[in-house]
C-alpha cells in the first residue's frame, strides 16, 4: 500500500545512490545552516526538488506531506488518489524532459560542424582518424564521456578503453560508431529515442533524457 509520501520515497532512494555526490555540485562556501536538523533538511529539499524538475508541486503541502511520512501519521489521501497523483507527475516529467532534449537538439543542430543524420543523432568531429570503421558485428575498444545536456557527468572511462560489440549498445551508439573510423574523437548528441527512452537508466538518467556523449574510437576487431 502506498502509505508513504511519494516525495520522501524519492528522496530516501536516490540519498543511497552511490553517485549522490557526482550529481549535487559542491557549495562554493561553507553553508548557512547551524545544526544537523537545518542540514538535513536542506539536503531532503535538494533531493526533492531535484527529483521533481519539471513537475509543478505545492510548497506547503510538500512539506505537510515530508511532516506526515516522517511522523508516521496517516497519509491524508487514499492510495487511489496517490497512484493517480503519481501518474501525472511521471507524465509532466517526460513532457518536461521531452522538450528540454527537442530545445537542446534544435540550438545545438545550427553549430558548426554538426551534422544531424536521418534518425536525428548528432554528430561533431574533435580529431579525424584514419583506421579501419566497424560494422555491425565488429567489437570496438572506446574512450568516452557521457553528460546530461546540463552539462552533469554520468559515466566516463576514464582513460582506460572500455570494449563492447558495436550492436551491444544504445542504438545512437551503434549508429555513430559504424560511420567513425579507428582515430576518430567526435562529440555525439543523442535523442532519448535512440538513447534510454522513456525507461531512462537508473537514477543518473531520467526518462525521456538526450544525451552528450564524447567518444574517441580506439580500436575495431572483426567480428566472428
Amino acid at each position: 500500500m502506498l502509505t508513504r509520501s511519494i516525495a520522501m520515497l524519492a528522496v530516501l532512494g536516490s540519498m543511497t545512490s552511490l553517485g549522490f555526490a557526482q550529481a549535487t555540485p559542491p557549495a562554493t562556501a561553507p553553508s548557512a545552516f547551524k545544526t544537523d536538523a537545518e542540514r538535513a533538511g536542506y539536503l531532503v529539499g535538494l533531493q526533492v526538488g531535484k527529483t521533481l524538475q519539471g513537475v509543478e508541486v505545492d510548497s506547503a503541502a510538500m512539506a505537510k506531506g515530508i511532516q506526515d511520512a516522517a511522523s508516521g501519521a496517516k497519509p491524508q489521501m487514499s492510495d487511489a488518489e496517490m497512484e493517480a497523483t503519481m501518474a501525472a507527475m511521471q507524465k509532466q516529467m517526460l513532457t518536461s524532459k521531452q522538450q528540454a532534449g527537442d530545445k537542446f537538439l534544435a540550438a545545438n543542430a545550427k553549430k558548426d560542424g554538426v551534422k544531424t543524420t536521418p534518425s536525428g543523432l548528432q554528430y561533431r568531429v574533435i580529431k579525424a582518424g584514419n583506421g579501419k570503421t566497424p560494422k555491425a558485428t565488429d567489437t570496438v575498444s572506446v574512450n568516452y564521456k557521457g553528460t546530461l545536456t546540463t552539462g552533469e557527468e554520468f559515466d566516463a572511462s576514464n582513460g582506460t578503453p572500455v570494449t563492447f560489440p558495436v550492436n551491444g549498445v544504445i542504438p545512437g551508439w551503434t549508429e555513430a560508431l559504424q560511420l567513425m573510423k579507428e582515430g576518430d574523437k567526435w562529440e555525439l548528441v543523442i535523442p532519448a529515442k535512440l538513447a534510454y527512452g522513456d525507461r531512462g537508466a537508473g537514477r543518473a538518467i531520467a526518462p525521456n533524457s538526450t544525451l552528450v556523449f564524447e567518444v574517441e574510437l580506439v580500436s575495431v576487431k572483426a567480428g566472428q
